[in-house]
């Protein structure tokens, strides 16, 4: 794997790009390691649309931090009633018995519960790494995209010297082989984000501030931007969804830019932060 990353990795860093992207926990763990390790400070913003970035910003809306935690975890209860938290259940349980699950529905029924822990297969896993590994970690979605490419906006301009590395994660999902499936709703998602640092740093935005991965991303958010809702419904991930009695989660995660919050992780929880 190190030979065909090249001598120490360069080729495939996009380190020629302060914003960079990368899918899943490999590929974004190696560009926030490659970054860390060169003394850059790194802001990992997941993109996981459906659902756990979406409910994560659901979440933030109603002041409710979450704690993502590894996905079918046994201790997971223990986990939550050491803190005090609420667990989310499996979609299926939380069908039949009530209560939170990893859908956003749920959580925004719930209202303001203090805190909540989400095991997720992908979002929660993939956070937890690039913690880890040394990155500031936000989380992102359709509905805070927008707040959040603001947001780095705002970290470029206070640090114009020596700008942050962004590496933005479309987590994709997984195949029944456990490889990964990118999933068009995360490009979409970063795309937003980037749609948005781009529109608010203006004539500050040079041709290099983007990789083309991220252009890519970019690209496939333009081409969806006036019909989020029809594209979300019409795609693999939503489909599933609403075939399996879903279609609210859809729905809510196409709520585009509805959210001003930056849910940012802090002391392994993510904190609800607003953003004017």
């Amino acid at each position: 794997m190190t030979e065909r990353l090249g001598p120490d990795g360069s080729w495939h860093s996009q380190d020629n790009h302060p914003v960079r992207l990368e899918w899943g926990p490999t590929g974004a763990g190696f560009l926030v390691g490659y970054a860390a390790q060169r003394g850059s400070a790194v802001i990992a913003v997941v993109v996981d649309v459906l659902s756990f970035t979406t409910c994560v910003s659901v979440a933030a809306d109603a002041g409710t931090s979450v704690l993502p935690y590894r996905w079918q975890d046994e201790s997971a209860e223990s986990f939550a009633a050491e803190r005090g938290a609420a667990l989310a259940l499996p979609r299926s349980v939380a069908r039949h018995e009530g209560g939170i699950s990893l859908s956003p529905r749920s959580i925004r029924e719930a209202g303001s519960i203090g805190s909540l822990v989400l095991p997720s297969p992908n979002g929660s896993t993939i956070t937890t790494m690039l913690a880890e590994a040394g990155a500031t970690v936000v989380a992102a979605s359709l509905r805070n995209g927008a707040a959040v490419g603001r947001w780095l906006a705002d970290r470029f301009r206070s640090s114009p010297g020596e700008p942050p590395v962004v590496v933005l994660v479309p987590s994709g999902e997984r195949w029944p082989d456990a490889s990964l499936r990118p999933a068009v709703e995360d490009a979409w998602g970063a795309g937003a984000v980037a749609t948005a640092l781009v529109e608010s740093l203006e004539h500050q935005a040079g041709p290099l501030l983007l990789s083309p991965e991220v252009e890519a991303a970019l690209a496939s958010f333009t081409a969806v931007r006036g019909r989020v809702d029809e594209a979300l419904a019409r795609c693999s991930s939503g489909r599933e969804l609403i075939e399996q009695g879903y279609a609210q989660d859809v729905a809510i995660a196409a709520e585009l830019g509805s959210s001003t919050a930056v849910p940012m992780l802090r002391d392994g929880a993510f904190v609800p932060t607003p953003v004017d």
